[in-house]
Formats: C-alpha cells, sequence, structure tokens
C-alpha cells in the first residue's frame, strides 16, 4: 500500500500527517535573521546588517535568505539600503514587531485548515463542533505569537503567560 502524499502547503506552521505542528524552514530562518537584527537595534538601532553576514551567521541558504529578507521588507518589517554602508535593519522597534507579524509576512496566515480559514468551514453531523475547535487552536496560537516580539526574543524575557507555558511539567519533552 502506498503512502499517503502530505498536501502541499506555504503556510509556517501547519498540521501534517502525523499530528505535528511545523514550522518551515523559511519561518524558522527568518526567525532566526530577525533575532540578530533585534539584538543589533538595541546596541544601535541606526546599524544594517549585510545578507551575507546574517547567511554566514545563522547557515541560511544565500537565495534563499535573500528571498526572506525580501518579503520582511515588502511587509515593512525591514528597511535596507543599498551600497557600502548598506545592508538591513528593523524598520520599527524590535518591541513593536510580533513573531506573529513575522510569521505573516512570510507564510500567510498563521492557522489554516487544508489551506482555508477555520471560520469558513462547515462540518455537519457529529463533526458539526470541528470548526469551533480549529478556532480556538488558532486563538490559541496568536496568544502566544502575537504577544511575544522580537525584542523578547533578543532579551530572552518573555511575556508572562509565555514563560508560564514554558515552565508547565511536559512542555518540553515531544509527544
Amino acid at each position: 500500500m502506498e503512502k499517503p502524499q502530505r498536501p502541499p502547503s506555504a503556510r509556517g506552521i501547519h498540521q501534517r500527517f502525523n499530528g505535528t505542528m511545523h514550522v518551515s524552514a523559511r519561518v524558522d530562518y527568518g526567525m532566526r535573521a530577525l533575532a540578530e537584527l533585534a539584538a543589533l537595534s538595541t546596541v544601535d538601532p541606526q546599524a544594517r546588517i549585510t545578507t551575507e553576514s546574517l547567511c554566514t551567521a545563522h547557515a541560511i541558504p544565500p537565495k534563499f535568505c535573500e528571498n526572506i529578507l525580501r518579503a520582511l521588507r515588502t511587509a515593512g518589517i525591514l528597511d535596507s539600503k543599498r551600497g557600502a554602508d548598506g545592508g538591513f535593519r528593523l524598520a520599527r522597534p524590535a518591541d513593536k514587531i510580533s513573531v506573529a507579524d513575522a510569521i505573516r509576512a512570510l507564510d500567510g496566515p498563521l492557522v489554516d485548515v487544508r489551506g482555508e480559514a477555520p471560520e469558513d468551514l462547515e462540518y455537519a453531523g457529529q463533526a458539526a463542533h470541528v470548526g469551533e475547535v480549529w478556532v480556538a487552536t488558532r486563538a490559541a496560537v496568536r496568544s502566544v505569537l502575537e504577544q511575544v516580539t522580537l525584542a523578547d526574543i533578543a532579551s530572552g524575557f518573555f511575556p508572562g503567560r509565555v514563560r508560564h507555558l514554558l515552565d508547565e511539567p511536559g512542555a518540553w519533552r515531544r509527544r
């Protein structure tokens, strides 16, 4: 019997066949670059870093990194300048950019179901309330990703609710 193929998804976080949540490489690499830029901005908000430096520091494939940085610039998260003193920097303060902002800029909505918004789905019969579970899941994901900012990541200090989740027994255990 042939193993079923996972449907393609362009989302940063989505449900895979094995039931785990998945963060795309695009989002992971983007967050690495943004963490670097957030840390740099705490030292000098005007300082810029080159694509090459970001690629090297975080082992990001150069073309992939360029595409990620372009998407973040288009979304207004990054500012860029060409030339000898050029490079990228955050377009606004790190405490005003959430992880959710970055994910949406790179991969679209935080949570969808088979490429559709959970509130647009209709279920019949005994499954009538399944859509409510997907909406609640989206709300839970938002409650973390919209609260955590790049400044939080740079400092390692997270909002209370997020810190509480990190400290829960089993939080660090995969299941």
